[in-house]
């Protein structure tokens, strides 16, 4: 009886052990861990078997959408496995502060161009190295229709939308609040015609819509991962902004730090030369070990990293700005124009080069990100002591924005300024366009170099002001440039009134001001 319990107590021994072997318990043989991943993160699922032979860490990734943007929940997952992390580090510091990080591989964030027209934008570019104001001006005029994961929801897309502010602002740092103040991506945004909530439906959306863009901007990982499936009409040409990229580091995260051994198994596992070498090979991502020889693919160098925002506001303003890529409103500007025998000459000549350089003539980064860009409305008011032409054009090509030109070039003036009745006429046409289409953003830039001396008075302005109906007047702004001998103190009044500002243009050109009002309205 006693050798027969012997051999019971034996065999449940055995069997505890078993058990034991095959719980999720820290410490022991195999340790699952519930992993809060980016759907960027799939494509390393193959090699998730291997790591839990070799450590004995079962990884149950859950991928998600929005993993990168809401804020990790330690109860639910014990690590996180993003694209970026900086989004959260930045917007809810709370969530992953102190919390243990490891760079896993890398990819930056650049363009994908179909190579006819990727030669296109080299010829025009000295050298022909393309910078991200290229692009955006390649945008604006309808060159490049291109597709971008949503930045509310994807790393990559955020990360794109950063390079191009970047670029934009002009300072190389990064970026500011007085950046973003004023919104100089409008040109850009018009040329995105695909989007998705994350960078591999992006990637699926334009392998089977290839017709509707002809470029992406994502990962290089994703470009070269697509480009080599065969699915494409035409292998895409990835371009590496010479102003600099933002670079994803693919960070896991230890959320509870109960699991730390585990962790620590983990990150020992991926950053292994081996590993690193089949992640650089199952992903087209870069190792981030520097003993690791990169694949031909990923040895073009990175160039500049552009600094990521370090403000949350920064951000909030830039997703703000964006919008919804799915609902684009129209934009139209009224520009009112004076042409009094004060401006012939060199005023009336600066003017002129100062709608050139809208047009397209700017060839500096600034120029094209305030140009007019494809599907904007624009009206232009020539007056003197009376409105003397009204044109209006919605720019679908190089064809309207010469006729429009045209009106600017025309002579014709009037020997009075009627500064206030000018304006009138303004709000007029923007309530006409408002009625027409309420979803419309309207604004109204008004130059002048002299006092008003005749039409209506600077009181009676504001009365018909107030008549408007509610909605025009808190809908459009006026954007007044002071030019010459216009009284600045009544500029600034009806800039004011109107939920605008003033621009000073007596101690810069023309070409300057309007510039600076097109950022900002």
């Amino acid at each position: 009886m006693r050798r027969g319990a012997g051999l019971l107590a034996l065999c449940l021994t055995l069997v505890a052990t078993l058990l034991t072997a095959c719980s999720d318990g820290e410490g022991e043989e195999t340790v699952r861990l519930r992993v809060l991943a980016s759907p960027d993160l799939a494509v390393l699922t193959p090699l998730l078997g291997d790591l839990l032979e070799e450590t004995g860490v079962d990884l149950r990734l859950d991928t998600r959408a929005d993993a990168e943007t809401r804020p990790p929940d330690p109860d639910r997952h014990d690590l996180a496995w993003l694209s970026s992390d900086r989004y959260l580090r930045l917007t809810d510091t709370t969530a992953i502060r102190g919390v243990q990080r490891t760079s896993t591989m890398l990819s930056p964030v650049v363009v994908g161009l179909r190579p006819d027209v990727a030669r296109k934008l080299r010829a025009r570019v000295p050298g022909g190295r393309l910078t991200w104001a290229d692009i955006a001006d390649a945008a604006a005029t309808g060159t490049v229709r291109f597709g971008m994961a949503d930045p509310h929801h994807a790393g990559s897309g955020l990360a794109a939308l950063v390079g191009v502010a970047t670029a934009a602002a002009g300072t190389g740092a990064a970026l500011r609040p007085e950046d973003v103040s004023c919104d100089r991506l409008r040109g850009f945004r018009s040329g995105q015609t695909l989007t998705a909530d994350t960078g591999p439906a992006l990637v699926e959306s334009y392998a089977g819509h290839q017709d509707r863009a002809d470029a992406l901007i994502t990962y290089e990982s994703d470009l070269l991962a697509l480009n080599a499936t065969g699915r494409l009409d035409d292998p895409l040409e990835v371009v590496r902004p010479e102003d600099g990229m933002v670079l994803a580091d693919f960070p896991l995260l230890l959320l509870n730090p109960a699991r730390r051994a585990a962790y620590d198994k983990v990150v020992r596992w991926l950053r292994r030369d081996s590993v690193q070498r089949r992640i650089m090979r199952q992903t087209l991502r870069r190792p981030v070990n520097t003993t690791v020889t990169r694949d031909a693919p990923l040895r073009e160098p990175l160039g500049n990293a552009l600094f990521y925002p370090d403000r949350p506001a920064v951000v909030e303003a830039l997703l703000a700005d964006y919008g919804d890529p799915d609902r684009r409103t129209a934009s139209q500007v009224v520009f009112l124009l004076d042409f009094s025998g004060s401006m012939r000459g060199a005023r009336m000549a600066a003017l002129r080069e100062a709608f050139a350089g809208l047009s397209g003539a700017d060839s500096s980064a600034s120029g094209k990100f305030t140009r007019f860009y494809r599907g904007e409305r624009l009206t232009v008011v020539r007056f003197g002591g009376r409105v003397l032409e009204e044109r209006t054009v919605t720019v679908t090509g190089p064809q309207d924005l010469t006729s429009l030109a045209g009106t600017v070039a025309r002579g014709g003036y009037g020997d009075a300024t009627a500064v206030w009745s000018a304006l009138d006429r303004g709000y007029r046409t923007a309530a006409r366009e408002l009625a027409a289409d309420p979803d419309r953003s309207v604004s109204i830039v008004l130059m002048t170099d002299g006092e008003n001396n005749a039409g209506l008075s600077y009181a009676e302005f504001v009365r018909r002001h107030q008549a408007l109906p509610a909605s025009v007047r808190a809908a459009v702004p006026t954007y007044p440039v002071h030019f010459g001998e216009a009284d600045a103190g009544e500029l600034r009044r009806a800039a004011q009134r109107t939920g605008g500002r003033m621009v000073e243009a007596a101690g810069s050109s023309l070409s300057e001001s309007f510039k600076e009002i097109r950022g900002c309205h």
